[in-house]
């Protein structure tokens, strides 16, 4: 594939009065990590959201590997995000009622996957990323930089083309924050997973090959393609 992976063209999306989007347009092609800068308020979530197909634009279209996603009933769309998508959040939204090892499975159980291998799986997943033992834990018995590796163990496990990231770091100090962006770009790069990364973070957006920012519901560009990258 040569074209956009994930695209907006002109999306509008208003809450009652207050437009969120206008006409804003984004595209992301395979592999590549860009990152969405804008200050609160300004539609950058907004825009996520209506990319992963969780919200659909009152106008505009949303399309993921060529096929128009916004016109898609809201069962398809939510197994187009189970299956093709994986989501890391702010603060992880990990299942307190579930062990570590069954939150990162639960996207594979969702699909239909026996119990066992999907927490084989799991299990593999947080060996990777340095969670090793600690799947039998639930997430009260986490630190932050642990809950996040796990939210991104289990927004990896399905190997997603593309990977939808709302201030990953938000919730974490500098060096955690360094680390989880370390390891969630590391993992990117190898699967070659496109990244949609929401930060407001010069120090997170620096991971990103290509920067936009949002202002008042509008995508602008703010860097050309990262020199090496």
């Amino acid at each position: 594939m040569t074209g956009p992976v994930i695209e907006a063209r002109d999306a509008v999306l208003s809450f009652g009065e207050t437009q969120a989007l206008r006409k804003a347009s984004f595209e992301a092609g395979p592999g590549e990590i860009v990152a969405v800068m804008g200050p609160s308020g300004s539609g950058k979530t907004t825009l996520l959201h209506c990319l992963a197909g969780i919200l659909v634009p009152g106008e505009g279209e949303i399309r993921f590997d060529g096929r128009r996603i916004d016109t898609l009933s809201e069962h398809e769309r939510s197994t187009l995000r189970r299956e093709r998508f994986g989501f890391v959040f702010q603060f992880g939204q990990l299942v307190p009622e579930l062990t570590v090892e069954e939150n990162v499975a639960l996207p594979l159980l969702l699909g239909g996957l026996k119990r066992s291998e999907a927490l084989r799986q799991a299990r593999g997943w947080l060996e990777r990323l340095g969670l090793g033992g600690m799947q039998r834990r639930r997430s009260g018995e986490l630190s932050g930089g642990q809950a996040q590796r796990v939210a991104l163990a289990r927004g990896m496990i399905n190997r997603p083309q593309v990977l939808f990231a709302d201030e990953p770091t938000g919730s974490l100090d500098s060096l955690t924050g360094e680390q989880v962006m370390d390891l969630m770009v590391g993992v990117a790069r190898e699967q070659g997973t496109t990244v949609v990364l929401v930060t407001h973070e010069p120090r997170v957006a620096v991971y990103a090959d290509r920067e936009v920012i949002v202002r008042d519901g509008t995508v602008h560009a703010l860097t050309a393609e990262r020199s090496g990258s």
